[in-house]
């Protein structure tokens, strides 16, 4: 009996070393979680309260947070708090806690078993159908462009500017007006055209001309303005002047322009243009992939203009211990580990992501060198009860 009793126990604490290794070995392994071997003792009925050895009741995998580590990839995201992302791996989906991501030929991102990670698809209104998912693709189309539809500008006209001596309007000739400023435009197909405002001063106190010219062309003709006594503008209403269409010649639609002059003003001080905006952009290139802590991937452009991919897939258990492992960090749905539940970065028990990071393993080295230690010490002490169950039943044999 003290022979199977003493084997049972370097059975156990061979075990306990090899879960001590496995962790040891995936010290720098991202997104692992350690395991602890859990061990019962073993009884038989009539054993009259002597125990029959040991035996390995469960090894149990460890989900505390591990360490966030930086890298310089953007792709590389790190949960902070609970979650699994969500990956396909040619269909069946799988589980990870490695956010280490790439991009395929084809523009998925991918991990380096080539499983597409999960998200919610874009409904175009700025959500997301959080009843679907789908494999996140980098878009590789550029960003269309968009024609200017409304110019607006703050500016001050100064009230004791004298009249332009050449009476005639000239946009070659500065003596024929007061001041001018101009902006870059855009047509329907992205094309950039200087714009230039020329404003003349009326003989009537408070009275001016606006004229526009794109591309040394006169859009229309002069537009009257008029400031009150304060020096707010009283007219045209709303301060709006909408211009006629300008052909730019070059295959566009014609650019119709609206101008705002509502905040404009006539002060005693000097010309000033404190904001010259418009809305319209040229066409834009894949300049970057950014990710939120909430998860949203956003396609941003050399035209400043940026589009939601997605939003990435977070899953959690209610028992995350009864995942099965796969391997490459990753585990599948289980039995015992019940159903996933989906849901979002930063809603109800999900935690945040952080883009540009890996979480680190959660081994704490210095425990395992201590465990090691034990499992050892167990290994030699049940060593020695064999060898001593040897020299007692020798001792009995040698008996005459």
């Amino acid at each position: 009996m003290p022979f199977r009793i003493a084997l049972s126990g370097l059975n156990a604490a061979s075990a306990d070393l090899s879960v001590t290794a496995n962790n040891v070995a995936n010290v720098s392994t991202a997104g692992f979680k350690s395991s602890r071997a859990q061990f019962a003792d073993v009884f038989s009925i009539g054993a009259q309260g002597i125990g029959n050895g040991v035996r390995i009741a469960s090894v149990n995998q460890q989900f505390e947070q591990g360490g966030i580590d930086f890298t310089d990839n953007a792709l590389d995201l790190a949960i902070s708090g609970q979650g699994f992302f969500t990956l396909s791996d040619n269909g069946s989906l799988v589980y990870t806690r490695a956010g280490a991501f790439g991009v395929d030929r084809e523009g998925f991102v991918v991990n380096s078993k080539n499983q597409r990670l999960q998200i919610y698809p874009p409904t175009g209104t700025g959500t997301f159908n959080t009843g679907s998912l789908t494999d996140l693709r980098l878009t590789t189309t550029d960003s269309a462009p968009q024609a200017t539809g409304l110019v607006e500008m703050t500016v001050n006209l100064p009230a004791g500017a004298a009249l332009p001596t050449n009476p005639v309007f000239d946009p070659l000739d500065p003596s024929s007006f007061t001041q001018s400023t101009s902006m870059t435009v855009y047509d329907s197909l992205g094309s950039a055209h200087t714009s230039t405002y020329y404003f003349v001063k009326g003989a009537v106190p408070g009275a001016w001309d606006v004229h526009t010219y794109i591309d040394g062309n006169a859009v229309g003709g002069a537009n009257a303005l008029s400031y009150t006594s304060a020096g707010l503008l009283s007219a045209p209403a709303g301060g709006l002047i909408t211009l006629p269409a300008y052909d730019p010649a070059n295959g566009a639609a014609p650019m119709n322009l609206t101008v705002d002059l509502g905040d404009s003003t006539q002060f005693g001080g000097p010309f000033g243009v404190n904001a010259l905006t418009q809305d319209g952009y040229a066409a834009g290139r894949l300049a970057s992939i950014d990710i939120n802590p909430e998860g949203v991937v956003f396609a941003r452009f050399t035209n400043g203009r940026s589009t939601e991919l997605g939003k990435v897939v977070l899953s959690n258990f209610p028992n995350p211990q009864g995942l099965r492992q796969l391997g490459d960090s990753n585990w599948s749905e289980s039995f015992s580990s019940g159903d996933a539940i989906r849901g979002e970065a930063g809603s109800a028990s999900f935690g945040l992501l952080q883009a540009g990071a890996l979480e680190a393993s959660n081994v704490d080295l210095t425990e395992e060198l201590v465990n090691m230690i034990t499992a050892q010490r167990n290994f030699q002490a049940n060593a020695q009860m064999i060898s001593t169950a040897d020299s007692v039943t020798q001792t009995i044999i040698n008996i005459r």
